[in-house]
């Protein structure tokens, strides 16, 4: 066998089918896989870090004409003939991927362009913002690619079929990818990402930031790729989802540590309307003494007609920077809703225009430009950074899905993917037609920190892409539509997300569009049109007025109660909880006690996020993370873990109203809910011990979801918080289920600066010894700026008595009978 060559850290294989194969291990357990018709080369990559590759040593040897390699955690079997790869756990030599074919074919890239005319507008007003749409573009080779096709074949086992997840979110709800078509483009409710799990113990990473689509049907299973230079991928090996999404995040990034406010609670709504009505939000919270810790300006904070732009309405928001300032003594923090695109003779969009920084559509700027990045920044900051405003709102950062943003009815998924995916490609270039969000997160996230290390960056985006996360980028998952069904398939898209990699996720609490048919309640200024829309189909015409949207709007807020951003919005109706009665009434009396928790939870909460960081740990985890040999728990799409420790289970159906207010009569109020085998479960709610392994009837009331607590688990809390940096009465709760051994990390830092990357975080380590009954805590290692010395905390272990101590940092041991 002569045509391979070796170094000590890769192989390149020349195939019988004039093909390239480049294989190189990049850290023990994750191999970079290049297939190309020329030699393969370095691109450049917009997600991949490859500057901190950890090579590693590889051994190639001759076995019966194909190649072996061996190194780290791995060994691959290469066949010479068409590149394609087995790939196996060195150790056991169970195989964990065989690779099918892969097929590369040449294109012509095509630029569009109007040439020498002037361009022809159509300006259209769409819902979902301003749109351009150019009528003379037309199309000019630029340069030659390749499609691309990686084909699977799947590992099936003993009867058992192997599960594919991850593809970021969708619509549709789909948890397992087997037997199913996906189609991956940028889209309001889509956030594709080019990522698959597998559960048979690996990841694919595709370097592909084009259109896709997977196929997993009679058409045979792969993966299409609609332009790379030559197809780049990641093996990445792991026992569990943990180590996988490791792999995941060592080569796009380590996430960005976002403020402390940002895990309280977030309200928002479609739309107010001055600064100080936002300051007036934050005030009756408190008077309420409900907490909050942001309130959320929607659009429209421009001038009438200047769509868009940065500059803010100075008859509205003139007062912009004192109503932020009371905002901020009321110990609450602001984000504020900025688009890419703008209208034609504003002060930004002819900064922009003259410098030459817009797309080809004559709105949108080019976020792949660095210094038109810059300029956004720069426009970003004068009024609405400085004025007060902390965090961003990236609204429509796919600016190209107007075509399919109308209609009666909804297309066929193939059809919009062809409608929305060429629109993109007019204005983007096709190899990066997935990735213009990304690129509008790096800028924010990278000029701001340029401006300012003592305030850290929050962009809540609709739309985003691999390695997001180090840009501080929040995705949430689009203009949904109010109804259970929604409910149902957004727990289902969470978990894919963070099966994708992805830390960060989140949605709109109750549903975007809440009406339907009365078209005349609609929000978004849209109630003078009469015209169906397929995406406005909410169930709910008359919203908080009517007790069936009230019913769901509490379960939706339950569940949103143990995401990663815990946020209220949505257009047609209110959100704010005074608009679900009064304290004393049942709406009103259970949201309170959810956005109480979500505080009494907050120590917990912000552990996980240093964990997210340092560890890159996931917040919303299915239960293949934790329970993947329970094969009944890892089929299971309507709970997931918040945490290790935290086993949720919404409930998505009502029990108490239908719509239009309609009573439900003798409904049972209790959910099934599975617990996985293995340990022993605690309903938070009564401290009731249960053994995992089966489905027990939970209460629901509307005020309770069924949460069950791991046994082993060392959950810290706190009682009392108004916001996030509250001292409340100082007391750290620290509660203990016992039943096995369990371990827990207190993570603690400044709470809204980058201290943190210079080390200044404190970490405390509670270990839980069962068989002892005894609570060690560890010596508190790091600090950072104004850092409680010594801390009092309630020990409360479940079935025994409350100790009370002080901690100074250092070890401690507290034994009970």
């Amino acid at each position: 066998m002569e045509h391979y060559e070796v170094n000590q850290y890769s192989v390149e294989v020349t195939c019988a089918n004039g093909t390239y194969l480049r294989l190189e291990p990049v850290r023990d357990h994750i191999v970079r896989c290049i297939y190309a018709k020329e030699k393969p080369k370095e691109c450049p990559s917009l997600i991949i870090e490859r500057e901190h590759f950890e090579h590693q040593l590889i051994s190639v040897i001759e076995e019966k004409e194909k190649l072996m390699l061996i190194s780290g955690t791995l060994k691959l079997i290469i066949d010479p003939a068409d590149g394609s790869v087995s790939f196996f756990d060195a150790k056991t030599n169970r195989r964990l991927l065989q690779e099918g074919k892969k097929e590369l074919s040449r294109i012509d890239v095509l630029r569009y362009t109007t040439g020498d005319e002037k361009p022809i507008i159509d300006r259209v007003k769409t819902v979902d913002g301003e749109r351009n749409f150019i009528k003379n573009l037309r199309e000019v080779k630029d340069h030659e690619a390749y499609r691309g096709k990686y084909h699977f074949i799947w590992q099936d086992e003993n009867g058992i079929e192997e599960g594919i997840y991850g593809l970021g979110q969708a619509e549709e709800g789909i948890y397992n990818y087997r037997h199913h078509s996906q189609y991956l483009y940028q889209h309001n409710m889509r956030i594709p990402m080019p990522v698959l799990y597998s559960d048979r113990g690996y990841g694919l990473l595709f370097d592909c930031c084009s259109l896709m689509t997977f196929e997993d049907g009679q058409n045979g299973s792969y993966l299409f790729m609609d332009a790379v230079p030559q197809m780049e991928y990641y093996f990445i090996a792991g026992d569990t989802p943990d180590r996988v999404i490791d792999g995941l995040r060592f080569l796009t990034g380590r996430a960005a540590m976002l403020p402390k406010w940002a895990y309280g609670y977030v309200q928002s709504k479609e739309q107010y309307y001055t600064a100080s009505e936002l300051r007036d939000v934050v005030k009756k919270y408190r008077e309420l003494q409900v907490p909050l810790d942001c309130v959320v300006q929607d659009w429209n904070t421009w001038k009438p007609g200047q769509w868009g732009e940065k500059q803010v309405d100075p008859d509205r928001y003139g007062d912009l920077k004192e109503r932020m300032q009371e905002i901020n003594e009321m110990h609450a923090h602001a984000m504020v809703s900025v688009w890419p695109n703008m209208n034609t003779g504003g002060a930004n969009h002819t900064e922009f225009f003259e410098a030459g920084y817009l797309l080809n559509d004559y709105s949108t700027y080019n976020a792949f430009d660095e210094h038109a990045r810059a300029m956004y920044w720069k426009q970003a900051k004068e009024e609405l950074f400085d004025g007060g405003f902390e965090s961003w709102w990236c609204d429509s950062t796919e600016p190209f899905s107007g075509p399919d943003w109308g209609g009666e009815a909804k297309r066929e998924p193939w059809e919009r993917f062809t409608m929305v995916g060429n629109e993109h490609k007019k204005y983007l270039p096709q190899e990066q037609a997935n990735a213009y969000a990304l690129q509008h997160a790096k800028g924010i996230y990278e000029n701001q920190r340029q401006t300012t290390e003592q305030i850290r960056v929050l962009n809540l985006t609709r739309s985003g892409y691999a390695s997001g996360q180090k840009y501080a980028a929040m995705l949430w998952s689009g203009d949904t539509t109010a109804s259970w069904e929604t409910l149902q398939t957004q727990i289902i898209e969470g978990l894919n997300m963070g099966l994708s990699g992805y830390p960060y996720w989140t949605l709109d609490i109750g549903g975007f569009f809440t009406v339907g048919k009365k078209w005349q309640n609609r929000g978004c200024s849209c109630n003078q049109d009469s015209s169906p829309k397929w995406f406005w189909q909410g169930r709910y015409d008359e919203g908080i007025r009517d007790r069936g949207y009230c019913e769901l709007y509490v379960r939706w807020l339950q569940m949103g109660t143990f995401l990663p951003m815990f946020r209220s919005h949505g257009t047609d109706t209110p959100r704010e909880i005074w608009n679900f009665g009064k304290s004393g009434e049942p709406f009103y009396d259970a949201i309170e006690k959810f956005i109480k928790l979500r505080y009494q939870l907050l120590p917990y909460i912000y552990s996980m996020a240093g964990e997210v960081v340092l560890h890159n740990a996931t917040m919303m985890r299915s239960l293949l993370f934790d329970f993947g040999s329970d094969h009944r728990a890892k089929n299971i799409s309507d709970a997931f873990m918040f945490g290790k420790n935290l086993l949720v289970c919404p409930v998505t159906k009502p029990m108490y109203y239908e719509a239009e207010n309609t009573v439900l009569e003798q409904t049972e109020k209790t959910r099934p809910c599975y617990l996985p085998d293995g340990t022993d479960w605690y309903d938070f709610w009564t401290g009731q011990r249960y053994h995992g392994g089966q489905t027990v009837s939970a209460d629901a009331p509307l005020d309770r979801i069924p949460v069950y607590v791991r046994s082993g688990s060392v959950i810290p809390m706190k009682q009392g918080m108004q916001y996030a940096d509250d001292p409340s009465d100082g007391w750290l709760e620290i509660h203990i289920y016992p039943g096995e051994n369990g371990t827990f990390t207190l993570y603690e830092d400044a709470g809204n600066d980058y201290s943190y990357e210079r080390g200044a975080f404190a970490l405390t380590n509670f270990q839980w010894e069962d068989a002892g009954r005894m609570l060690q805590i560890g010596t508190r290692t790091g600090s950072y700026e104004e850092m409680a010395v010594n801390v009092p905390m309630r020990l409360i272990l479940k079935g025994a008595e409350t100790k009370e101590i002080t901690y100074t940092g250092e070890a401690m041991e507290i034994k009970w009978a």
